[in-house]
């Protein structure tokens, strides 16, 4: 990979010390939620990806100590990784399926977008067409049963749809988490993507998963 940006997605699990020159280096920085991958030394963020519906949302809007985090504070963009739309959707399915889940498509999108819009930041919300491009491909690596794609394939997947000459690496990502997430088939989906010369990883993906597990209130 050559040319173009240098794009590094940064999960919130453990990061080992030899990518941080390069999370340093690199012309954007991408991290998750609460940012819990920003350490002392290592805070670099250029854009927040936020689970923007259920509880997660609701507790990073409810909290001033998301907000006033550094990492947050230094980031100029918030990204909602969930398209309201198609969460909207996704209810009734849910609430069939998993009733105990009847908080996890309710919408902060707006709240979001207040939120940067008051503090001088950027929004965008990443469209339906991106998860629906996520759920084919990793169709095509048995996935199993499965709720959602996690925030991080998601976010992997936009940027790599985009056409740009950009160079994207990961690092954080253990793709281990949540059961209603298909980290397996992640797994094996973004491990094709680096076979295929698209996608860098920084570390072994021995970490915590970006995405937060939803019965502790988290997702």
């Amino acid at each position: 990979m050559s040319g173009g940006r240098h794009i590094v997605v940064v999960g919130n699990g453990e990061v080992p010390d030899s990518a941080f020159s390069a999370i340093e280096g690199a012309d954007i920085v991408v991290r998750f939620n609460d940012c819990r991958s920003a350490q002392a030394g290592n805070v670099r963020t250029d854009v927040v990806a936020v689970c923007n519906t259920g509880r997660p949302a609701k507790a990073m809007l409810g909290s001033s100590v998301w907000g006033d985090s550094e990492a947050v504070r230094r980031a100029g963009e918030i990204w909602s990784v969930r398209d309201p739309r198609r969460f909207a959707a996704l209810c009734p399915q849910l609430a069939v399926s998993h009733p105990e889940l009847d908080d996890f498509c309710d919408d902060y999108t707006d709240g979001f977008a207040a939120f940067a819009a008051a503090s001088g930041k950027r929004h965008r919300v990443i469209g339906e067409a991106v998860h629906l491009a996520v759920d084919a491909a990793l169709g095509r690596h048995q996935p199993g049963p499965y709720i959602v794609p996690s925030s991080g394939m998601i976010v992997i997947a936009d940027l790599l749809s985009s056409g740009s000459p950009d160079r994207i690496s990961i690092v954080g990502f253990s793709h281990v988490g949540w059961e209603g997430h298909p980290f397996a088939a992640e797994r094996r989906l973004v491990d094709a993507y680096v076979a295929e010369g698209r996608l860098r990883r920084l570390d072994s993906g021995i970490a915590v998963q970006n995405a937060m597990p939803y019965i502790s209130g988290r997702g």
